[in-house]
């Protein structure tokens, strides 16, 4: 069966105080039975306390990115080994704010990729199309380039580490909405890609999230879907009523 996942990336968001807050709020409030795994992505200055504040509960925290070095000349970069050392063993790579803003490309994800991986770190790798791939009927190819470039130079074993997260950047702050439908539709072609490339046991056991403006008012139909596994959730990981009421959606 493959793992359900609800993960809130807090992103540039929630100073000390307010990153304390919510997670206290988040312990008082998901329901100990929950069987699906909540993930947090604090902000990097607050990683180690969040640490600190979920040790005892199911929650896990997550780096929003980091470098793809070991260390050195890097400044302001986080590596790997940093975040490992504070006790973060998950990482988002790939979100389409990196790839847009700071203009990360596939060949630089896959480095990222590689170096989490040698870490023995967890990574949700962030792929989808922008408004003009939709527009112009490329949203397949364009899915299908990322993920190959991005991950499959990887070796079968590396894939027990991987969680994917499609994120329609066109459905994101554009107006625009994604229908339940068209997230299926995509889940499934991107199972069937992962099917092709390594085989009915990866493309069953991965977990495949949904990052397009999930709602506690769209989330349960949007996870009913067969190949959609949870989501990565943007703007209502920072309400914790919002973020609990899509995590008990599953």
């Amino acid at each position: 069966m493959r793992q359900k996942i609800v993960a809130g990336n807090w992103k540039m968001n929630k100073n000390s105080e307010e990153t304390e807050d919510l997670i206290n709020e988040l312990i008082d409030k998901l329901p100990t039975d929950l069987e699906t795994t909540v993930i947090i992505a604090p902000t990097f200055v607050n990683l180690a306390s969040a640490v600190d504040h979920t040790e005892f509960t199911h929650i896990r925290v997550a780096a929003q990115n980091m470098h793809q070095a070991e260390g050195g000349a890097f400044t302001g970069e986080i590596s790997a080994d940093m975040l490992k050392s504070i006790g973060v063993d998950i990482v988002i790579i790939g979100h389409s704010e990196r790839r847009a803003y700071f203009h990360e490309t596939d060949a630089l994800l896959a480095n990222k990729v590689e170096t989490a991986l040698k870490h023995d770190m967890t990574v949700i790798f962030c792929f989808g199309e922008e408004l003009k791939d939709r527009s112009t009927k490329s949203h397949f190819n364009i899915v299908e380039n990322q993920l190959r470039d991005g991950l499959f130079n990887l070796p079968e074993s590396a894939w027990a580490n991987i969680v994917l997260a499609y994120e329609p950047v066109w459905a994101i702050g554009t107006g625009e909405t994604a229908t339940p439908e068209q997230a299926q539709e995509m889940h499934e072609f991107i199972r069937e890609i992962v099917r092709k490339q390594y085989g009915s046991t990866i493309a069953d056991t991965v977990s495949i999230l949904y990052g397009g403006s999930v709602k506690p008012d769209n989330a349960r139909e949007i996870f009913s879907k067969p190949d959609v596994d949870g989501g990565l959730i943007g703007g209502a990981a920072l309400k914790a009523d919002d973020f609990v009421a899509i995590a008990e959606a599953i």
